[in-house]
């Protein structure tokens, strides 16, 4: 089951915060990552975020998470998955949600260059590569974009 989860309730920003974690560390260790931002997120940056968060929910256990930023376009700030629950499709599942609930023409996301699980799946839902480039931390990443008529 999918649903928004409220960030600004500070137990909920504990979830988002543990998932946060053990999912990004995974993501760190695929790309070789000393210092990687997304695990330094507190959860007091949680809460402040503007961003909406929608949760993947089995049963009742949060395993899965996207973050998404609305503007002019929708971008993808996180998509995060509990590391027991990969390979399960949930990411899948949230990004499919979130492209059929919002009506935009721009729909993007970033990933490091090495994440090949993301960039396999960003590819298989028709987003494609717009540019690479080395972040200020020294991780190479990957936009990409998907257009919608």
């Amino acid at each position: 089951m999918i649903k928004r989860i409220d960030n600004f309730n500070l137990d909920n920003a504990n979830k988002i915060w543990h998932i946060f974690q053990n999912s990004y560390a995974v993501e760190a260790n695929i790309l070789k990552a000393d210092d990687f931002p997304p695990l330094k997120r507190s959860v007091a940056q949680i809460i402040q975020s503007n961003n909406n968060f929608f949760a993947f929910y089995d049963y009742i256990d949060l395993v899965a998470l996207i973050e998404i930023d609305i503007k002019e376009k929708i971008h993808i700030q996180s998509l995060v998955v509990c590391p027991d629950h990969f390979r399960k499709g949930y990411a899948k599942k949230l990004i499919k949600y979130v492209l059929s609930m919002f009506d935009s023409h721009v729909f993007t996301v970033e990933t490091g260059f090495d994440n090949l699980p993301a960039k396999n799946l960003y590819s298989s839902l028709g987003f494609t590569e717009m540019l690479q480039y080395e972040a200020a931390y020294g991780i190479k990443k990957i936009k990409y974009v998907r257009q919608n008529n």
